[in-house]
């Protein structure tokens, strides 16, 4: 009985990671029926699981090298796959439309699959890379899936009062020159504080909690635009207290 509690207690951040992969995926499923204000509370749903997966292990102590892989596999579909399907319609509907065509077929919409390479790099030099166990080498995979899909609401006028923002997202330029910096922020690096708690105590995660209290109030103000405006913050933050 015993063995069979502790085996039970080893597998629910197990279960929060396909949480994440769930949503990841019913997230790909939304954006094929035009519905990407439903990605978007997915991917906030899989950001979430993700958050907590890696925080219940480490409360639980019941870390591992399979839940460590499993989280990588459930990313590649959350914050690699989708942010690249996402950004791929966004270029089908946007104006003006750059036009590079190769047997007739426009190919600078399929370069928003750049983003689940790039991603694929990000999450495979993670898992081997020993500086990256209390900090970020690099945009997390999560961060830059919440932007694009940020942008993705301001293209659709969604919780956004900002009509010249609603039409920089829809313009295949700003797009083109989104894929490429998401690409660099990926795989740079520089330093990021990592966004997992270490415990639940204040002084050992002071940037978190910054973090987190600065993301509150400029949702709270701005809404989706929040998003990008706190990305900045979350980069300029690591610059200015720099990870340990």
């Amino acid at each position: 009985m015993l063995v069979t509690r502790q085996f039970l207690i080893k597998q629910i951040p197990n279960f929060l990671t396909t949480l994440n992969l769930l949503c990841g995926v019913f997230g790909m499923m939304a954006v094929f029926e035009n519905r990407l204000d439903w990605t978007a509370y997915f991917i906030v749903l899989a950001a979430f699981f993700d958050f907590l997966d890696g925080t219940v292990a480490r409360l639980l102590n019941v870390k591992s090298e399979f839940g460590k892989q499993l989280d990588s596999l459930a990313d590649m579909i959350s914050f690699g796959l989708l942010p690249g399907v996402i950004l791929f319609f966004l270029f089908l509907e946007s104006q003006p439309q750059i036009v590079v065509t190769i047997n007739s077929i426009n190919i600078i919409p399929y370069l928003a699959f750049l983003i689940p390479v790039f991603s694929a790099l990000r999450l495979a030099k993670f898992n081997v890379d020993p500086r990256q166990t209390e900090i970020f080498l690099g945009l997390p995979t999560p961060a830059n899936t919440l932007l694009i899909v940020s942008f993705s609401l301001i293209h659709l006028n969604i919780f956004c009062d900002y009509s010249f923002l609603t039409s920089l997202s829809s313009n295949s330029y700003f797009l083109l020159g989104l894929t490429f910096v998401s690409c660099f922020l990926l795989i740079a690096e520089f330093p990021l504080h990592s966004l997992k708690l270490k415990s639940l105590k204040l002084r050992d995660n002071k940037p978190q909690f910054i973090l987190m209290i600065v993301a509150i109030v400029m949702i709270a103000i701005f809404k989706v635009v929040a998003v990008p405006i706190v990305l900045l913050f979350y980069i300029v933050l690591s610059i200015v207290i720099k990870p340990k």
